[in-house]
Order: structure tokens, then C-alpha cells, then sequence
């Protein structure tokens, strides 16, 4: 069973969707929660569900001596980022290479790169005129969106689409597919 880390920095709606997930399915264990700010609500849902958590700052994080502690002290063995805005540090992507996955909310190589995350991406999508958008499930390196793909998924985009409508679609496929191809890398069928 993979111990995991899932790094988040907002409301975490995908972190629930991945906490749900892994307590029926035995191929890993949601064991730690790692964010940027306590006032965060992926921290509420951290103690809703009794996992342990960890605050990050910025210069620790690039230094990273706490967090290979905190990671090491809770077993952890694979990361997961979901909605997590920080540049991934060398020391993070060689110790668990190949253990680090990222959702992305496009469809990468498009829409990818530092600064491109929701609305963000959403409003560059909509203003392209793109037929359809979707997920980018990837490997993460030490580089924004560069990681090998694992998966995508698509959605249309309506000419009626907004930010927020196209957002909700995004949600639902993420919400649909995260866990699942987590679970898979975990048994080696993805």
C-alpha cells in the first residue's frame, strides 16, 4: 500500500474526492495533508478525516530539511499534487521520481507553464475559441507541466461556456478520473 502525501494550497475539493476514494480502495492511504497557509480549507478537511497535516513557508519549502522529515516521519512514499501552486524543488522530484503526480486543468502541452491555473487557463481556453478542453494527468518534474502524461480526458467547450461553467466541467472530470488513475499507478495498470 502507497503511503500518501497530497499537496494542495485552496479549498481542496479534489483532496476529499481522493480521501473518499482511498478509504474503500486499498492501494493507498491518504496519510498527510501538506499546504501553504493553516487558513486553507484543504486543512479543515485534513482534520475532518483525522489526517495529520503540515504547513509549508516558502523559504522552508525550498530548503526542504522540514518537509523530507515530516514526509520520512509519516512513511511516505508517493505525492500527489492537487491544486498545489508551488514549483516542485529538485530535492522533492529526485527523491520520489516517478512518485509524483500532478492534475492539471487543460489539455497539456496547451494551457501549461507557471501562472496558467484555473480561471487562468479556463479564460485562456475560452478566449482561443478551443472546441474542447479537459484534464492532464502527469509525472511532475522540476519544471511547471513538463512531467510525462499519464492520462487526459475531455470536455466540450459551448460557445456559451464561461469561466465558470467551463470550470465546473473540469471539476467533474477531475473529480471522475484523479483517484482512479492514482489507484492504477499504485497497482502498476496505468
Amino acid at each position: 500500500m502507497k503511503r500518501i502525501a497530497v499537496f494542495a494550497s485552496g479549498s481542496g475539493t479534489n483532496t476529499e474526492a481522493i480521501i473518499h476514494h482511498f478509504k474503500s480502495d486499498l492501494t493507498g492511504d491518504v496519510a498527510l495533508i501538506v499546504s501553504t497557509k493553516i487558513e486553507n480549507y484543504v486543512i479543515t478537511r485534513a482534520k475532518n478525516h483525522d489526517i495529520a497535516f503540515h504547513i509549508l513557508d516558502k523559504q522552508g519549502f525550498k530548503e526542504g530539511v522540514d518537509l523530507l522529515k515530516v514526509l520520512n516521519l509519516h512513511d511516505i512514499n508517493f505525492i500527489v499534487l492537487a491544486g498545489f501552486m508551488w514549483l516542485i524543488p529538485t530535492y522533492l522530484t529526485r527523491k520520489f521520481q516517478g512518485s509524483i503526480v500532478n492534475i492539471h486543468p487543460a489539455l497539456l502541452p496547451k494551457y501549461g507553464g507557471k501562472g496558467m491555473y484555473g480561471k487562468h487557463v479556463h479564460q485562456a481556453v475560452l478566449d482561443a475559441n478551443e472546441a474542447e478542453s479537459g484534464i492532464t494527468i502527469h509525472h511532475v518534474n522540476d519544471k511547471y507541466d513538463d512531467g510525462q502524461i499519464i492520462f487526459q480526458a475531455t470536455c466540450n467547450v459551448d460557445i456559451s461556456d464561461t469561466v465558470e461553467s467551463l470550470a465546473d466541467k473540469i471539476h467533474l472530470l477531475e473529480h471522475a478520473h484523479y483517484a482512479k488513475i492514482i489507484s492504477e499507478l499504485q497497482t502498476g495498470v496505468s
